[in-house]
């Protein structure tokens, strides 16, 4: 099964079962390369339905702290691009079957060459691929040649993109539209702008069927409950990676947060006004 199939077949699941897919980045090298590889399985593990891989850059310009500490600290160890495909072949052997999407900025890519680094991410496992700082204009070739070989190509938009704009986005998308839920960095957020919703909901107009994930500071089971209706997918990772912190990067603290999420979409009852501002 190639990535494109594999990403489109778990938000068909997902959508068969009433539900937006659950989508849990986690930086790979965090808080080392070994444990970073256990608790991505224990999320799979756990009902997540697709995983993105951080891929440690020195300047994450769309990331927050929370995520900047974790990318750096993974640097500190030594970790690199070749350890992040390692990692994802290590989950293949395990048996982890879930799609992973690889979340990297376009330097590491380029440094490698376009064709090294889509064979070498095929050949590990990797299914997707999200490139932040890579604009439309400037995606045509990587995204034509991820496609070639059936990687799932990850565009990205923001609340301020125009609807014309929203369209082209998604005709790129073969794997989903990475819907950003505000016009910022990164980061695990109490609440979000009641307006998130409207975005959603143009962004899926545009998207003409392309799924559209939303991403950028969903960190509780409220916030799930209350777009679960909206999207098609919902993007976890600043209040993962807090959670890991905070848990002494417990797996099984980590799984039950998973578990919460998956539980939150089935409890009715809360208003979008319960969860974001006025």
């Amino acid at each position: 099964m190639s990535g494109i199939e594999a990403v489109r077949e778990a938000f068909c699941r997902a959508q068969a079962q009433g539900r937006p897919a659950l989508i849990f980045y986690w930086p790979v090298g965090y808080p080392d390369l070994e444990a970073s590889i256990q608790i991505v399985a224990a999320l799979a593990e756990a009902g997540a339905d697709l995983i993105e891989l951080g891929l440690p850059f020195s300047d994450p310009l769309a990331d927050g702290p929370v995520i900047q500490r974790a990318t750096q600290r993974a640097l500190e160890r030594g970790v690199r691009t070749p350890h992040v495909l390692e990692a994802a072949a290590r989950l293949r052997a395990m048996g982890v079957r879930r799609p992973l999407c690889l979340m990297t900025y376009i330097n590491p890519v380029m440094a490698w060459g376009i064709p090294r680094f889509l064979a070498e991410a095929i050949q590990a496992g990797i299914h997707g691929l999200i490139v932040p700082d890579l604009p439309l204009e400037e995606a045509e070739e990587l995204q034509v040649a991820a496609g070639a070989l059936g990687l799932a190509w990850v565009p990205l938009a923001a609340p301020t993109t125009p609807d014309e704009r929203l369209a082209r986005l998604a005709a790129t998308a073969t794997g989903f539209l990475y819907l950003v839920s505000v016009t910022g960095i990164t980061g695990a957020r109490d609440r979000l702008p009641v307006d998130v919703v409207t975005h959603l909901r143009r962004a899926r107009r545009a998207a003409n069927g392309v799924p559209v994930a939303l991403g950028f500071g969903i960190s509780r089971p409220e916030h799930v409950r209350a777009l679960a209706p909206e999207a098609d997918g919902l993007i976890i990772g600043s209040a993962l990676l807090q959670l890991g912190e905070a848990s002494g990067f417990d797996e099984e603290a980590l799984s039950a947060f998973v578990r919460t999420l998956r539980e939150a979409i089935s409890i009715s009852g809360l208003s979008v006004r319960d969860a974001f501002l006025p």
